[in-house]
């Protein structure tokens, strides 16, 4: 199995178990989810309906979901998969935190102690703990995996900007909104169409396909390779995902850049990781033994 972290951490193994029931309510996230739930529901009336919104939809989609969170802050920032230079990392993780998904230093952290602890009982989404656990539940909780966070990520916190990032990431859906409103005037089709289709609908199903990772492929799906955990690889979690359903193939070598060992494995993150290889943009792709001889 390939290295997970590309530095020296100290082992976490001996992690404080999750207990659901005895975790405090995180009432910010709570309610900030409540309301985007609400107005993703809203968006969907019909007076917002427009084909540019469905255009903003789908572009903003793929920037963050695909671009932002598969390929950048998990294979690039979490797994060190690959390597781009500063300028394009950096945009790549701004793309990700347009995610609303925290900020990057937080996802990484918390994604390589998944990693650490993946279905034991440490793991802040042990999929033992049920569907809903694993998928959300987590999230409107506090977590222990949060105050090792800073212990993970020595690389991550070097970097000025990804610190700033981590602090103001919800802020950045602001000038995002102000965008999105003046180009729905400027097209003609209403400003709120454009910032109830490209924010709140938009985080709805980049929220819930990206949970899906941590629910149905530890639940659904076959299993190719000797994880230790309950990961599965699913074909319709990698389709919603762009590869990251293949997740059985990942768990067993976590920090391949190509997710889909098969052929019929389509893994779209790996076809983008391939194309800004070809224009020079891509070096020291780590691949798993299986692949390697790509």
């Amino acid at each position: 199995m390939n290295q997970l972290l590309p530095f020296s951490a100290p082992p976490l193994r001996r992690g404080i178990a999750v207990k659901p029931r005895e975790l405090s309510r995180r009432w910010g996230t709570t309610l900030f989810m409540v309301v985007i739930h609400l107005l993703a529901v809203v968006a969907l009336m019909p007076r917002f309906w427009s084909g540019s919104a469905v255009v903003v939809l789908l572009v903003l989609y793929w920037l963050t979901a695909c671009i932002g969170v598969t390929l950048g802050y998990h294979r690039l920032l979490a797994h060190r998969a690959f390597a781009v230079p500063r300028w394009l990392e950096a945009f790549i993780a701004t793309c990700g935190t347009l995610s609303c998904q925290h900020g990057p230093i937080d996802w990484v952290g918390l994604h390589r102690h998944h990693h650490l602890h993946s279905d034991d009982p440490a793991d802040h989404h042990n999929s033992h703990l049920g569907f809903w656990w694993s998928h959300f539940g987590w999230m409107l909780k506090d977590i222990p995996a949060q105050h090792y966070v800073r212990q993970l990520t020595p690389d991550m916190q070097e970097v000025p900007y990804y610190r700033w990032l981590n602090h103001n990431f919800l802020l950045l859906q602001l000038p995002l909104a102000a965008l999105l409103f003046l180009l729905g005037r400027i097209l003609g089709v209403g400003g709120w169409a454009l910032v109830l289709w490209g924010i709140p609908l938009r985080l709805f199903l980049v929220y819930h396909v990206t949970w899906f990772v941590n629910s149905a492929t530890h639940r659904w799906g076959y299993v190719s390779y000797p994880s230790g955990d309950q990961s599965r690889n699913n074909w319709w979690v990698a389709l919603l995902t762009f590869g990251e359903g293949w997740h059985n193939n990942h768990h067993a070598y976590p920090s391949s850049a190509r997710m889909g060992f098969r052929w019929w494995e389509l893994d779209i993150t790996w076809l983008h990781i391939r194309f800004l290889q070809s224009v020079g943009l891509v070096r020291r792709i780590r691949l798993a033994p299986p692949l390697r001889s790509f």
